[in-house]
């Protein structure tokens, strides 16, 4: 019987990834047909793609994940297991046939709800009411699972940003610093997202679609927070500041010059990147190595446990993202 603790956690990544491969190989021919994503002037890609591989994302994490995290008590995963799927399912439709926008944010916002509010009372991030806490992680929540989605628009970009997160996540648990549920469930996600990677390397054979982006978002979301609960704030703010930089800083700008900011564009720093020279590759590459940073950075404040070193950390993170974005906005030296 297998009881090291790294090696569950490397099986459970490996089980997820043979198990995603498959589910995309069987699932092409049926995406092919029904869910084809058709280049238009927001795009990247230049031919049509079929959408929906994040079916067998969600599955294997789903399957994998949790039948290795419920040893513990499938309690803690009871809400995130009916919220994810609920997720997937509304990104599945508007992958098909386009959701209104107040209709999608309602669901949204419904599936977590269900994660944020079904939580113990004792985890808590700040002394405030719990009622204001909840509401202000529902936001988040909601934010968090909508800028995953806006920054799936590019070759391999979602795996560059959540390979690293949650392999940082896992070495975390395996540190002691996470629970063994969002350990396990870490390490299924970044084993299905490695499974999913040579199908969507550029030029890619198939793509997540909404009804992959949105729960992943929400799995990265649901480690993140559990990371925060317990007294990580930094770390857990560090580990997707990319993310959360380019994407909150993509909507304000859109914001201020009235634009419809729910509405699909082509105005992220990592979109503009390939307009102004970047290749994919670069882009996705400048991406992941970026986020290895951070998670250096992640890790250093889960060890030093200061606040000192916290704010330390913090800004040498946003400087790094600060460069990567500079580089992305500006044309290519040499030119495309």
């Amino acid at each position: 019987m297998i009881t090291n603790p790294a090696t569950i956690l490397a099986l459970i990544a490996l089980l997820a990834a043979v198990m995603c491969a498959v589910l995309i190989v069987l699932l092409r021919p049926l995406l092919q047909r029904y869910a084809l994503a058709r280049p238009n002037a927001r795009s990247s890609h230049k031919i049509p793609t079929p959408q929906g591989a994040g079916i067998a994302v969600i599955g294997a994490t789903l399957v994998v994940g949790g039948a290795f995290a419920s040893v513990m008590g499938f309690a803690p995963l009871l809400m995130l297991f009916i919220a994810v799927p609920m997720l997937a399912l509304v990104g599945l439709v508007d992958d098909v046939r386009p959701i209104p926008v107040l209709p999608r944010f309602v669901l949204q916002g419904l599936a977590v709800a269900l994660v944020i509010f079904t939580a113990p009372d004792d985890l808590r991030l700040f002394p405030i009411p719990l009622a204001v806490e909840r509401m202000l992680l529902l936001i988040a929540g909601l934010w968090f699972v909508n800028l995953v989605n806006f920054m799936d628009g590019l070759d391999l970009m979602t795996v560059s940003e959540a390979v690293p997160i949650t392999a940082t996540l896992v070495m975390f648990g395996l540190s002691g610093s996470l629970p063994w549920p969002a350990t396990a469930i870490a390490a299924a996600l970044a084993g299905a997202m490695l499974g999913f990677a040579p199908f969507n390397r550029p030029v890619a054979k198939v793509f997540l679609g909404d009804v992959g982006s949105l729960p992943i978002g929400l799995l990265l979301g649901w480690g993140l927070l559990h990371l925060a609960w317990q007294g990580y704030v930094a770390a857990a703010l560090l580990l997707p500041l990319y993310y959360l930089v380019d994407a909150t800083l993509t909507l304000l700008r859109r914001m201020a010059r009235r634009e419809p900011f729910w509405a699909a564009h082509r105005t992220h720093f990592y979109q503009q990147a390939t307009d102004n020279g970047f290749t994919v590759a670069r882009v996705v590459g400048e991406v992941f190595l970026l986020n290895l940073w951070l998670a250096a950075l992640a890790g250093a404040s889960v060890v030093l446990q200061s606040m000192a070193a916290d704010a330390a950390l913090l800004l040498a993170g946003l400087a790094a993202v600060a460069f990567v974005l500079r580089r992305f906005s500006q044309p290519r030296s040499g030119g495309a």
